[in-house]
């Protein structure tokens, strides 16, 4: 038993078709073009993530640190009054 119920040989003969329908200099150019495309996207998704990194917002450091709105920080200050 192979991948899903698949042998070696059925495999072995899909390669051998599709060989035969595509011919290897466009199976070549098919598979760089594929490798050059993941290349591109781990660039972009690297690239991506150290630009988010760099963009994201810096926290201020106040009085009432775990107050994120201004609306908290008026009831956080009115409950310890």
């Amino acid at each position: 038993m192979g991948l899903g119920g698949i042998s070696i040989w059925q495999l072995a003969i899909v390669l051998v078709i599709v060989l035969l329908i595509f011919g290897t200099k466009r199976l070549k150019s098919i598979g760089s073009d594929l490798g050059s495309a993941i290349k591109g996207f781990k660039k972009a998704v690297d690239t991506d993530d150290d630009k988010t990194s760099d963009d994201a917002p810096q926290r201020l450091e106040t009085d009432d640190a775990d107050a994120e709105f201004p609306e908290q920080k008026k009831k956080n200050k009115s409950h310890s009054a």
